[in-house]
């Protein structure tokens, strides 16, 4: 005899599928794609229309109504997604008016300004951290640096327009975001965290000077965010903590000084999602009028895929 009693589920009540609430249909699932006779838009639509590949159409209608609308679509970025090459999808989206600032921190600051100079980045940190050598490239130290320095004097340029305006001889501005936001009248702005960046530990530092460029770029910030009203969009890409927080700032500024920035959908992208982009970007800035998105995958190839299905959208198809 067992010694454990079992319940008697020969009276359960059952019902008919049919009448059963299903939240998949096959109309829902993904289509073949055959790249020999269908376009990328037909790409798009072969996607299953479930979850987050639904959450992806929609956030790209977003963007996309936002940009027609003439609303900010702001980018906050992290260092990650320079170094792994996606300024050029960016620039592209300057230049059709869809983005229209990018802040950043200000690893990737540095990261652009060393590609736009000379054309690499991203040392090996543990090859030369052993000796102390780890971050101490002196021309990239000496360019941000005194361009931060002298700036500061002439009291209208912040963090990121000083830059821009000094990598307007790069050799390589054109993959440059700083360069290219300057050029095309593009708000940027740096958001630095003293002591995280390779140029805090050289002898060329200014504490006051880098306090005061990145304080005015977040005024700057502030004044695209007080915007957001009724329409926009934020997207978080690759900034687990200062951009997070730097924005739900900006935003509390704007709404604190009137401005009703509400009613905008916010994204994140990530390999990991993050309790200050989860909740500072994409949960608490959207209550009560907006929508939030969360996007998990590598940026080498949620980016690019992102970019392109914008720009499908935006020509119509």
């Amino acid at each position: 005899m067992p010694s454990y009693r079992q319940i008697d589920i020969s009276k359960v009540k059952t019902i008919s599928i049919k009448s059963r609430k299903s939240k998949v249909h096959q109309q829902d699932f993904a289509g073949i794609f055959d790249p020999k006779r269908q376009s990328f838009s037909s790409f798009i639509k072969s996607l299953p229309h479930i979850l987050v590949a639904d959450d992806l159409r929609n956030f790209v209608d977003d963007v996309v109504t936002s940009a027609r609308r003439r609303k900010p679509v702001i980018a906050l970025i992290g260092a990650h997604v320079i170094k792994v090459g996606l300024s050029p999808l960016l620039i592209d989206l300057m230049k059709r008016n869809v983005i229209t600032c990018i802040a950043m921190n200000s690893a990737a600051a540095i990261h652009d300004v060393e590609t736009a100079l000379w054309g690499m980045t991203s040392e090996d940190v543990e090859a030369n951290l052993a000796d102390g050598q780890f971050g101490m490239a002196k021309e990239t130290g000496e360019f941000i640096n005194g361009i931060l320095r002298a700036a500061m004097r002439e009291r209208s340029y912040g963090y990121g327009e000083a830059l821009g305006r000094a990598l307007q001889t790069a050799s390589k501005k054109k993959l440059s975001l700083l360069a290219s936001c300057y050029k095309f009248g593009v708000p940027v702005t740096v958001h630095a965290a003293i002591g995280t960046d390779i140029v805090h530990q050289q002898p060329t530092m200014d504490g006051a000077a880098t306090g005061e460029m990145s304080f005015r770029d977040f005024k700057v910030l502030c004044n695209v965010v007080k915007d957001l009203r009724g329409g926009g969009v934020v997207m978080n890409i690759g900034s687990a903590v200062v951009l997070p927080e730097v924005f739900l700032k900006a935003l509390t500024v704007a709404r604190n000084l009137g401005y009703k920035a509400r009613g905008f959908s916010s994204a994140n992208f990530d390999m990991i999602q993050h309790y200050r982009p989860r909740v500072n970007v994409v949960q608490r800035p959207t209550r009560n009028g907006g929508r939030g998105y969360m996007f998990t995958g590598h940026h080498e190839i949620m980016i690019p895929l992102i970019c392109a299905m914008i720009k499908d959208r935006l020509s119509g198809r």
